[in-house]
């Protein structure tokens, strides 16, 4: 199978730090290599990978600051692609809905991962004027919002097994790896540290438009013996730093689409506490791969009984569900189906893989 992947140009492919959009772009992309696809990706410049490699920008944008205008970059990206079009038997998308006005138009058989919230007033009028695009969610969460969309069925992301090492010996310390935003909950996180008097360690990176949160919110909290921030760090430091956790804290209060970093933490054999909100439940088994719980209260419980979750449950449950071999078979499956012609939207109890 010729298959296009068309990846966000934010990050590299994977990215250098952090970027979960551009991360399982990477994985598909090597997997589906592996399975003896034709696999073309378009990304920036400075990625990596085994596949045809067009680079779109000599690097990821995020980082550029010669970089005004992300999206005149996107835009040149997609003429690249339609120009292209021939070479693909399927152009797969993880652009958002930046492409469909093109899509509707040309003839080409396509589908389009949306990874991000869609909970937004603003995202309503595009699917309903767009309805004929197929789109496939990360999580049934997510698509709550969009009944009115294509839906073509539910891919859980997935992550290479090699690529994280499972560890039964961890120290004492909590893990918050993510972003500094007040979504993600890391004021949630130091309060529990605090509450049950344990060392939590963070790894995050902060964009522009969370600095002055990080600043009079977040930066006050952080003097004290308990707390250390690290700052953002890449994919090569995580499986020490979420191995060597007892817990990872997930305190969010948004309606997460997926959380990678609940699978990269379950890798490592590292159980969850995690807020129930987004994609939490569909991820974590509740007593099994962590804890679920409404607040600082009952998470500072689950932070003292978490010695009795079985960390090679944890592991096992990743391996069951979340690699990106797995990932990888799913996807393959509804492009097959999409080349068949199907029209209507499928279900789970018709057949779609769904992780």
């Amino acid at each position: 199978m010729r298959v296009a992947q068309v990846a966000p140009l934010y990050e590299s492919v994977p990215p250098k730090m952090y970027g979960g959009t551009e991360r399982v772009v990477s994985y598909l992309t090597e997997e589906l290599v592996q399975m003896g696809h034709d696999v073309t990706l378009f990304a920036s410049g400075d990625s990596m990978t085994s596949a045809n490699l067009v680079p779109m920008c000599p690097n990821a944008l995020r980082l550029n600051s010669a970089c005004i205008d992300q999206l005149a970059h996107h835009v040149l990206m997609l003429e690249r692609v339609y120009a292209m079009k021939e070479q693909f038997d399927i152009i797969h998308f993880h652009i958002d809905y930046l492409h469909f006005p093109l899509t509707r138009r040309e003839k080409v058989v396509s589908v389009t991962t949306l990874h991000g919230r869609l909970d937004i007033p603003d995202l309503q009028p595009i699917y309903q004027e767009f309805g004929d695009m197929p789109v496939i969610s990360i999580s049934d969460f997510q698509r709550t919002p969009l009944a009115c969309a294509d839906w073509r069925g539910n891919v859980y992301h997935g992550i290479p097994a090699r690529s994280y090492e499972f560890n039964d010996q961890p120290e004492g310390y909590l893990a918050f790896l993510g972003r500094i935003t007040p979504e993600k909950g890391i004021d949630e996180a130091i309060r529990i540290a605090l509450k049950t008097k344990t060392p939590l360690k963070i790894a995050a990176k902060i964009d522009r438009v969370d600095e002055e949160y990080f600043r009079t919110t977040i930066e006050p909290l952080l003097d004290h013996s308990l707390i250390e921030f690290i700052g953002e760090i890449g994919h090569d430091r995580k499986n020490s730093f979420l191995g060597n956790a007892k817990a990872l804290l997930f305190p969010i209060n948004w309606p997460e689409p997926f959380g990678l970093v609940m699978i990269e933490s379950l890798a490592c054999g590292t159980p969850v506490i995690a807020y129930p909100y987004g994609s939490v439940p569909e991820v974590l088994e509740d007593g099994v791969t962590g804890f679920i719980v409404d607040d600082v209260e009952s998470a500072s419980r689950a932070v003292h009984e978490i010695g009795e979750i079985d960390r090679r449950n944890c592991r096992m449950q990743f391996e069951n569900r979340f690699t990106s071999s797995r990932m990888a078979q799913d996807y393959v499956g509804l492009y097959r189906q999409l080349l068949g012609g199907e029209s209507r939207s499928m279900t789970v109890d018709e057949g779609v893989p769904v992780g």
